[in-house]
């Protein structure tokens, strides 16, 4: 992405320029696809994990018209706020809307928070959907994990998921072992409304063998560059998305 002589975090990513923001839509949503074909071919199925926000619903209105065999992609969830499924601000309304008609409504959906459920009880379910999911075998785990197709994106803040700089836990969901925390992110101004959050970890995003972050405009571009400068991944989340072992990031960006 940098010119000679930029910080190693560099080699952690792919850069996918698009000219403006109909190719982007186009080349962000045929990238996902792909990666879901390649999963599909290996194992049999598929798990799509994607990013709330008004940034990624036209791409997600384009993959829904993929021709791919949806009745074995499981659909879930990056992140999710503390709010009823159906309640305006919900992450897993917005997939609902922009993605889950036509061809994609075979796919199965899985919440992140059902109806009436704390955050904390969500956090549990979760993880323990997750860890009944891979396999004992070690081989069949790691088969497991490469089809999990993340896709995030990254707020000016340098946050992903729901891991806000600033946030009262941020460490402890940074250091967690399991796929899913609780962040309480009280005070963090780009959180909104919306402080108490489930998110996945950078635990949870390692298992995905492929991962996607969607960003447009000059301002995001120029964040993701300090974030591939110095620093602590405590100050800009992203930086654990750029730094995980094993796939590298795959960045889709226009002006």
């Amino acid at each position: 992405m940098a010119a000679a002589g930029s910080p190693p975090r560099t080699a952690r990513v792919v850069w996918h320029e698009s000219a403006d923001e109909h190719a982007w839509v186009t080349n962000s949503a045929s990238a996902i696809a792909h990666a879901l074909r390649v999963a599909l071919a290996a194992t049999g199925r598929a798990h799509l994990l994607l990013s709330g926000g008004t940034t990624p619903a036209p791409i997600y209105r384009a993959l829904a018209a993929q021709d791919l065999d949806w009745s074995r992609v499981i659909v879930g969830l990056v992140d999710e706020r503390d709010v009823e499924p159906d309640a305006e601000g919900s992450n897993a309304r917005l997939i609902r809307e922009s993605l889950l008609h036509g061809p994609a409504a075979a796919a199965r959906f899985e919440l992140l928070r059902a109806s009436h459920q704390s955050i904390e009880a969500a956090v549990r379910e979760a993880n323990a959907q997750w860890n009944a999911r891979i396999p004992l075998s070690a081989d069949d785990a790691g088969a497991e994990a490469g089809n999990i197709v993340a896709v995030l994106g990254m707020g000016d803040d340098g946050h992903t998921a729901s891991l806000f700089p600033g946030a009262a836990n941020l460490a402890d969901a940074l250091a967690s072992t399991e796929p899913y925390a609780f962040v309480d992110a009280t005070g963090c101004k780009v959180a909104g409304a919306y402080s108490h959050r489930i998110s996945l970890t950078p635990f949870g995003l390692a298992e995905a063998g492929t991962r996607l972050l969607l960003i447009r405009g000059a301002g995001k571009r120029d964040v993701l560059e300090r974030a591939l400068g110095e620093g602590v991944v405590e100050t800009m989340p992203i930086r654990a998305a750029i730094d995980l072992p094993g796939a590298p990031l795959h960045v889709h960006w226009c002006p």
